[in-house]
């Protein structure tokens, strides 16, 4: 399989990567997250080339992720924002900052600390919405959802099922 081919998978996981695209488009959502909407401000706090910010603004816009605004007539200039879509990956992105914060680069600590609103920081930590207790390996099972039934009621020539995320 082709990466470009990643997305055809039965698998949400594998459609999301194929969407988000990758690590320079996540790191533009992470800029947008902490509040960067211009091109010039995208660039420099990505590190990335304009031409690499430029298409991957382009695929974000499409997909929903990103919006594209007007914020200047004369000349017309646009800044990016987040849409529902894409202010949704905010738990994504606060789980990535602690796994690199727990396993990579530990003899620096934290990069950057996020401060809630109510003043205290911010600990991405996933939990089960009914019960409270900490998701982790162990304790989930994955199950073919609606999704997942209706690929393998389409019967021959669909995707193959498996326990896919």
């Amino acid at each position: 399989m082709r990466i470009d081919e990643i997305g055809r998978q039965p698998c949400s996981i594998a459609k999301a990567l194929a969407e988000i695209g990758d690590a320079w488009s996540m790191l533009i959502i992470r800029e947008a997250f902490y509040g960067r909407a211009r091109f010039s401000e995208l660039v420099e706090h990505t590190g990335a080339q304009k031409t690499v910010v430029s298409a991957r603004l382009k695929s974000l816009v499409e997909v929903g992720i990103l919006d594209r605004q007007v914020y200047s007539e004369h000349p017309t200039r646009y800044h990016y924002v987040l849409t529902d879509k894409g202010r949704s990956l905010a738990p994504v992105l606060l789980t990535l900052i602690k796994w690199g914060d727990t396993w990579l680069d530990t003899e620096h600590g934290q990069r950057v600390i996020l401060t809630h609103t109510c003043g205290h920081h911010v600990d991405a930590t996933v939990v089960c919405g009914a019960c409270g207790e900490p998701v982790q390996r162990g304790s989930v099972t994955p199950r073919p959802g609606p999704g997942q039934l209706a690929v393998a009621e389409a019967g021959p020539g669909a995707p193959p099922t498996g326990e896919h995320a």
